[in-house]
């Protein structure tokens, strides 16, 4: 058993999937496997790749660049489904497991479809589509690519601003350009827009990285999770930046409340996802009140609604 030569290979393996050569990678850690059986990294490494090379195949029968590009990105959320499924050891969403391996695999992936989404990119019709945007920052963003993720991230939020998975991908590379103000307004803002279409395990910055993980280590999972975390994020503090309403978003913001009051109370099955929603909705129309001035009275009304829903929160809310 040669432990050294294990470990070369080891990052001559994180070195090719880098370079998108899984293939090279794979045969690098069987040698390297071959060279120290007991190390628990290079078995690990050698099941996340011989993942990927047999879920990518598929791809070599898509014709479509943008096809193969989102296929490749698609097949992260069954990829952390087989993490969670073979323990890694260690847990975070941004990265699950051996850091190095998984920083590897991710640029394996990203790297792989960017080429595909930036083969696109080169022709301007292609370059006001949001959707497309988005991807090209996704990628941009998971090889470190922080600058050109920004650009075409704010190029796809101009394009379309209620758009939640767009804003929350946004926020997090403000966050990990230390633009936390910015940040912290974006994330509020895509998780009030739409939480379930946030994809948590893309994020990769330490402000909503861990406030997510202290979110689920109260239990709350999946669909749930991504709702209750605007609700925590804004009572411990971390969605602290607060922006003025406009009448029409006023008037929207009641309208959803009532809809949502409704829906409460009409379907007891689904109130584990409506009431965070309802309570982040509670917290915008209280900002909103606050900075308009209105009357103590009728934030009272607010305030007995948070109350009487979730007296915990309303408890964490007034502490």
């Amino acid at each position: 058993m040669d432990k050294g030569l294990a470990c070369g290979l080891l990052k001559e393996a994180y070195e090719k999937l880098k370079a998108s050569d899984a293939d090279s990678a794979c045969t690098l850690l069987e040698q390297a496997l071959d060279n120290d059986y007991e190390s628990k990294e290079i078995k690990y490494a050698l099941k996340c790749v011989h993942w990927w090379l047999e879920h990518s195949r598929r791809i070599e029968e898509i014709n479509n660049p943008y096809e193969k590009g989102a296929f490749l990105i698609s097949l992260l959320k069954q990829y952390y489904i087989f993490l969670d499924q073979i323990g890694s050891g260690t847990f975070s969403f941004g990265q699950p497991g051996y850091e190095q391996c998984q920083y590897a695999i991710r640029y394996f992936v990203y790297s792989k479809a960017l080429f595909f989404f930036s083969s696109l990119l080169g022709n301007p019709v292609n370059q006001h589509d949001p959707g497309l945007l988005l991807l090209a920052g996704r990628c941009y963003k998971g090889i470190g690519n922080y600058d050109e993720a920004l650009k075409c991230l704010e190029e796809a939020v101009s394009l379309n601003r209620e758009d939640s998975a767009i804003l929350s991908e946004l926020a997090d590379v403000n966050a990990l350009l230390a633009e936390l103000k910015d940040a912290k307004a974006l994330f509020r803002e895509a998780f009030f827009i739409d939480p379930s279409k946030i994809e948590l395990r893309s994020m990769e910055s330490a402000l909503i990285v861990k406030l997510a993980e202290k979110v689920s280590e109260m239990g709350y999972k999946d669909e749930a999770l991504c709702e209750w975390i605007p609700v925590y994020g804004y009572l411990w503090k971390v969605f602290t930046v607060k922006r003025e309403l406009k009448q029409m978003e006023a008037g929207r913001l009641k309208q959803s409340i009532f809809e949502m009051e409704a829906e409460y109370e009409s379907s007891p099955a689904r109130r584990d996802i409506i009431k965070p929603r309802l309570l982040n909705h509670y917290f915008r129309l209280v900002d909103y009140y606050e900075i308009t001035h209105e009357k103590s009275s009728v934030i009272e009304e607010v305030l007995l609604k948070i109350k009487l829903k979730d007296p915990d929160i309303y408890n964490l809310y007034t502490r």
